[in-house]
């Protein structure tokens, strides 16, 4: 499966939807939806029935198609897809998206020669496949939406790729990204991985998809982990790989089965053979989302020293609570960084390590002389920033993305809480988060969490984690 083909696949100039229709119950008329007004390519719906399918003119057959066609995304009955996929073929397609179920991942055993079948035809015609059994995928870079949810469209465009052997999770993280912020390149789910599995994509990310810059995956049941894992430790240090790894109990590892029609495995193992093909595992979607964002977002930090700077002393406590068990610990400050702090901050606060900076609410610039003088400290790492919303702290937020412009991007990660109710420091945070070398994340706990992720990837980057 060369790259060229991959990259003609995620990038099309044209797509054809087999299988398009006008009906609300029928995934062609989801792909469709998915595509007009999106997609700034060629759209081909193909119809037997011949009508107008989402405004385009439709065609009877691929062969019908007066052009090239990149990208074929089929939703036809499965007992219809070998036909199609000679088609496909014949027409001299790139690549496709395989959305019909109905192969190995069902107790029929003529699901499973039916995959056989399609992957002897898709062998024949070199045509990689993604899927059968997927949702599709979502090329943001590249403003393609490929599959049956519209909404997918709605992520910003960054540099987190997430392969996922389940769509569910797809949906669930794809939506969770829109809420908080994270930014992606690419958002795929391999179904039963027909032809096209971790290792080609991981490969095909990590050494041509200049948009990514940290893959995320989730793993269900693999036939060939080693594919994988030997994958992974040869591109090693190129790009952080986080992976969130499915099927811990027994129940899980026979519900994989019949998901995806491969076992889970024993977990222990895959956990060891994980990080020593360098791939930090982390243990729910939540945290594979903070991971990734912090990675996007933030430089890797050089040690585990951390500085908590708190708008409230509460949350900071928390924060510094949470640093030991995740292997950080508080810095200590240089003499002059807590001169500096000092003369910054009046004496009726905290103002070593972890610091209340509530007395400088009404002042931003001292906000921001503080996290700038702390982050220039040679015994800090990295920053964990808290700021909860009080009434008189309105323009707190604001005031800060008017410092932060003459600010140059951090040289250590920043990893923040803002917590306001909607509505009132809505777009101050957002203007704040990812920018300059800092993330914004939900609570204190998940902003530490991060911070230690980013040290755990820097470890694993260089090979001593």
């Amino acid at each position: 499966m060369t790259n060229e083909r991959l990259t003609r696949l995620f990038s099309p100039a044209s797509v054809a939807v087999i299988g398009a229709s006008n009906s609300f119950d029928k995934l062609g008329y989801h792909v469709m939806k998915s595509l007009v007004g999106n997609y700034r390519g060629k759209i081909f719906p193909i119809n037997p029935k011949g009508e107008k399918i989402w405004g385009l003119i439709s065609y009877p057959s691929l062969e019908a198609i007066p052009g090239e066609v990149d990208l074929a995304v089929i939703a036809v009955p499965a007992r219809a897809v070998p036909e199609t996929l000679h088609a496909c073929g014949r027409k001299g397609v790139s690549g496709v998206v395989l959305i019909t179920a109905g192969f190995k991942e069902i107790e029929d055993p003529g699901g499973g020669a039916l995959e056989e079948e399609i992957r002897e035809i898709a062998g024949r015609y070199g045509l990689p496949i993604i899927g059968p059994n997927t949702f599709g995928f979502v090329n943001l870079s590249s403003a393609v939406n490929a599959s049956f949810t519209s909404e997918f469209s709605r992520i910003e465009k960054g540099g987190v790729a997430l392969i996922s052997q389940s769509g569910g999770i797809c949906h669930l993280c794809g939506f969770l990204a829109i809420e908080q912020r994270v930014a992606m390149s690419k958002l795929m789910s391999l179904g039963n991985r027909c032809n096209v599995d971790f290792p080609e994509l991981l490969t095909h990310l990590v050494e041509t998809d200049d948009t990514t810059r940290v893959v995320a995956l989730y793993i269900e049941g693999l036939d060939e982990p080693r594919k994988l894992l030997d994958a992974a430790r040869s591109l090693r240090g190129k790009k952080p790989i986080i992976a969130l790894k499915a099927g811990k109990s027994e129940k899980g590892d026979s519900a994989s089965r019949f998901h995806t029609g491969s076992l889970a495995g024993n977990h222990a193992i895959w956990k060891g053979a994980l990080r020593q093909a360098g791939i930090l595992e982390v243990a729910t979607a939540e945290e594979l989302l903070d991971a990734a964002k912090a990675i996007d977002s933030c430089p890797l930090p050089g040690g585990t020293r951390i500085a908590v700077l708190s708008g409230q002393a509460g949350p900071g406590m928390i924060a510094s609570d949470a640093l030991e068990p995740c292997g950080l610990r508080l810095s200590e400050f240089s003499e002059a960084t807590q001169r500096r702090i000092n003369d910054l901050l009046p004496p009726i606060a905290i103002r070593s390590n972890p610091v209340d900076m509530g007395p400088a609410w009404y002042n931003p610039g001292n906000i921001i002389e503080i996290l700038k003088t702390v982050l220039d400290d040679e015994q800090t790492d990295g920053v964990i920033f808290l700021a909860m919303y009080a009434s008189a702290n309105l323009k707190l937020a604001e005031g800060m993305v008017e410092y932060m412009k003459a600010v140059d991007p951090f040289r250590k990660p920043v990893i923040a809480c803002f917590t306001a109710p909607p509505g009132i420091w809505d777009e101050p945070i957002k203007a704040l988060d990812r920018s300059k070398g800092a993330a914004i994340l939900p609570t204190p706990e998940r902003a530490v969490n991060a911070m230690a992720n980013l040290w755990k990837v820097r470890l694993l980057t260089k090979g001593t984690g």
